[in-house]
């Protein structure tokens, strides 16, 4: 039986925490809280004007592009800062500003973390395929959860920061296992081994590279990596989770991509955009990526 696809999409907002807020926006750029540093980005969707123009020029820390490919540097206001503490529920890790404007976490995932931590927390220990499991935080959030979890990276450094972040969340001794490969080599090994999971987590990027020079491209890999997703959950799986961040791609067609791979798993699709909202009543929303996820 197919699954059945929500008729309509869903915006999942991720508002401020302890450690993180969206303060304002505006002109192509949004102004953050990490910690106690606060942070210019650029951000072309905000096309409106800011609350608060001074508030951006009083900035810790200002991410001025290079280049269309995301990557640039970092101006301080006062001595340069490396790296910083920041938590999310029970998962601690670092905050670092990379030459990517990013700082080694997304925030808005944060609806998803929370997505994760609720269906996790009514199974029975179980096990979760992290791909594209960058430093760690959704792979700790489910094993804070009582997940038992495989994480996979390409990148030897984000996997190297995936631990250190266990650590520092008193998580070195959970049922985590840390694996630097290609995500495809890995899903296709398991599909031959025929191992099972009960969940699986997707946040491929756009563009990227495997350890030994494998070329990733979201829109010509994606469908068969998910066909092989789709074969490694387990009879009672619970979820399937698809996240991207692409110009030319929609949360339906994500939608439709996920109800292709599990055309014979029954269960629900939910699709939409993942928002930050500005810390306030009457904030405005910056949607970021979008998600499809499928769940029995």
């Amino acid at each position: 039986m197919p699954p059945r696809l929500n008729p309509s999409p869903e915006t999942l907002v991720t508002r401020a925490w302890a450690d993180y807020a969206l303060l304002d926006s505006g002109d192509g750029r949004k102004l953050e809280r990490y910690g106690r540093h606060t942070v210019v980005r650029p951000e072309p969707q905000c096309f409106w004007s800011p609350r608060d123009p001074a508030a951006f020029d009083a900035a810790d820390a200002v991410f001025d592009p290079t280049d269309e490919d995301e990557s640039g540097r970092w101006r301080f206001a006062g001595s340069p800062i490396d790296s910083f503490p920041l938590a999310w529920r029970d998962v601690r890790f670092t905050g670092r500003f990379t030459p990517f404007r990013h700082l080694a976490f997304f925030p808005e995932q944060a609806a998803n973390w929370e997505w994760l931590d609720g269906r996790i927390r009514t199974l029975a220990r179980p096990k979760v395929l992290n791909l594209f499991g960058y430093t760690g935080v959704a792979s700790l959030a489910c094993a804070a959860a009582g997940a038992e979890v495989t994480h996979v990276d390409a990148s030897k450094k984000s996997v190297a920061w995936a631990r250190e972040n266990a650590e520092l969340s008193g998580m070195s001794d959970r049922p985590i296992r840390w694996i630097v490969e290609d995500a495809r080599k890995y899903v296709a090994r398991e599909v031959r081994r025929g191992v099972k999971y009960d969940g699986i987590i997707l946040d491929p990027p756009k563009y990227g590279r495997g350890p030994t020079g494998e070329v990733w491209r979201l829109f010509e890999d994606m469908p068969a990596l998910l066909r092989d997703c789709a074969a490694l959950l387990s009879d009672d799986a619970s979820f399937l989770l698809l996240n991207a961040y692409a110009a030319r791609v929609s949360g339906l067609s994500l939608a439709h991509l996920m109800a292709e791979a599990t055309a014979d798993r029954g269960g629900v699709i939910d699709w939409g955009e993942l928002a930050l909202a500005e810390d306030g009543p009457d904030g405005r929303a910056i949607g970021l990526s979008f998600f499809a996820r499928w769940s029995a």
